[in-house]
């Protein structure tokens, strides 16, 4: 690819794009043939690994041109000049403060200051989340700190680079404002892009060319043009391969009809022959017609039976540090309710629901489980999976009392089969750990679901089955969603404000504040 190629990556969930791209950034190595790059590469994945938790959010950022290091040790050698018992330490200090203090500014580091704080304030993270650890932040919030630092690195702030950019769903967890801002600054960036995403109204704007992975065929296609023309295309091109089908198939069946007329008259058979390898012939030199693609069939569990109110909260309070996340939030999940849980990023609405689910603990407060509570809880960073071991320990964990044909026609109705079982979790795409998540939630009888973000990472079809499964499952469901498709699907009854932790009747109007977020 040339500087100035925007690609869009597209395909199927589980056709290759996340694998592709891991290739494309030397995160792993290819079956065969070799990857070439002659310059800066900047890799967001799906699930970004941050290293150590404990670093300053802004500190993250900078740390792309290796200003946080430059920042650490001013910050060292400025407690020494204050605590130093002598003048000469106090001199020492002070020189290497200066020496740091040049380098940093040689290196523009405080208008990089700026820039990154722009790039972060673009994306929806206020000064406060900057002067955060990481720790304290949500899992959407560290996500969009790993596009600001790899969009810092890659520009002064204006896109111009000669940076090639692997982005992997890079909208996830943005809201509209934020999505109009990276659209801007991806079709101003002069260096290389290859964009993996199914927000088809980015795709549409940014990308000049496209790179479609077949799953059926095991083949990649590439057009040189935008994403409309692209659609056409394919369209286009789908529409020839069938009509050169279906007349080769009456052209084929005629020369057997005949060769099966002739083949009956000895002196015939030779010529009959070649008829029937002229047929054949013909039809293995059509393209292939695409053949539809498979869906994952994804059905929520029929519920235990419970109690009125199966799940209860009362006061609760969580807090990281000196950062007050929420505090006394009530909440009462009778049988078969439906609710939405609202608020800004870095709100509480993740924190909320693995306090719920019990993966974390409140600092004040108690989670109270009503008779026959079973949950089930689904991750949008996707903590239930061990990504150490396979996709079949995975599903035998998530439900340890069913029998093994019944595991392998789960995880066949959610596209896992042959091999495929074996694969370690954490080399799964985002889209197959979002169904392999799903599928042990399935298999868990949940009379209450909670779920967070469930249409991540997901393909348009299968997203649609996903919010198809909202709609017929009769349990209750507490959703934490940025998808106001997946908000219209549920029918919600109430919805819960956060971090005030007010409760309201569901409204058109809370429908418009999803759709805007």
């Amino acid at each position: 690819m040339a500087p100035g190629d925007r690609i869009g990556l597209v395909g199927r969930n589980g056709a290759g794009k996340t694998t592709t791209l891991r290739i494309l950034a030397g995160e792993t190595h290819p079956y065969a043939g070799e990857i070439r790059s002659s310059g800066p590469v900047g890799y967001l994945p799906q699930d970004p690994k941050e290293g150590d938790l404990d670093v300053l959010a802004k500190n993250r950022v900078l740390s792309a041109r290796g200003l946080d290091e430059i920042l650490a040790s001013m910050a060292r050698q400025q407690a020494e000049m204050e605590s130093a018992s002598d003048d000469s330490r106090r001199d020492r200090a002070i020189a290497k403060y200066s020496r740091l203090e040049e380098r940093f500014g040689a290196l523009g580091g405080y208008e990089a200051e700026s820039d990154a704080a722009r790039i972060c304030s673009s994306l929806g993270l206020p000064d406060r989340v900057l002067s955060q650890p990481l720790h304290t932040l949500s899992g959407g919030q560290r996500r969009r700190i790993e596009l600001a630092r790899i969009l810092f690195a890659a520009s002064d702030g204006s896109g111009k680079s000669d940076t090639t950019l692997l982005l992997d769903e890079p909208t996830n967890h943005l809201d509209a404002d934020s999505i109009a801002w990276l659209r801007t600054f991806l079709q101003n960036h002069e260096g290389g892009l290859v964009v993996i995403s199914h927000d088809v109204e980015l795709l549409a704007d940014v990308v000049n060319r496209v790179w479609f992975l077949d799953a059926v065929r095991g083949e990649a296609d590439v057009y040189n043009m935008s994403w409309q023309r692209y659609l056409d295309a394919r369209a286009t091109d789908e529409q020839r391969r069938k009509r050169e089908r279906a007349n080769a198939e009456k052209k084929a069946s005629a020369l057997r009809t005949q060769a099966a007329k002739l083949g009956a008259k000895a002196t015939k058979a030779t010529a009959a022959q070649q008829m029937l390898k002229r047929a054949d012939r013909m039809m293995d030199e059509l393209d292939e017609v695409r053949v539809e693609d498979k869906t994952a069939h994804i059905r929520f569990p029929e519920p235990a039976a419970c109690g009125k109110t199966p799940l209860t909260a009362r006061e609760l309070t969580k807090v990281y540090g000196s950062l007050e996340i929420f505090t006394g939030v009530d909440l009462a999940i009778d049988k078969g309710s439906r609710v939405v849980v609202l608020g800004l990023n870095g709100a509480g609405k993740t924190t909320l629901l693995r306090l719920l689910a019990g993966t974390e603990d409140p600092d004040l407060g108690e989670v109270v489980p009503g008779y026959g509570l079973k949950l089930g809880y689904f991750a949008q960073e996707h903590d239930t999976l061990d990504d150490t071991v396979s996709v079949w320990d995975n599903i035998r964990h998530a439900a340890p009392d069913a029998g093994e044909q019944d595991l392998r026609g789960l995880l066949g109705a959610f596209m896992f089969s042959g091999a495929q079982l074996e694969q370690p979790a954490g080399t799964l795409s985002g889209g197959e750990k979002t169904r392999l998540a799903l599928a042990g939630l399935v298999s868990s009888a949940a009379n209450v679901l909670l779920l967070d973000e469930p249409t991540n990472n997901l393909d348009p079809v299968s997203r649609e089955q996903v919010l198809d499964a909202l709609r017929s499952y009769t349990g209750a469901v507490v959703l934490v969603t940025h998808d106001p498709g997946a908000a219209a699907a549920l029918d919600p009854q109430r919805v819960i404000l956060l971090p005030d932790g007010t409760e309201d009747h569901w409204s058109e109007e809370y429908q418009e504040i999803i759709e805007l977020a």
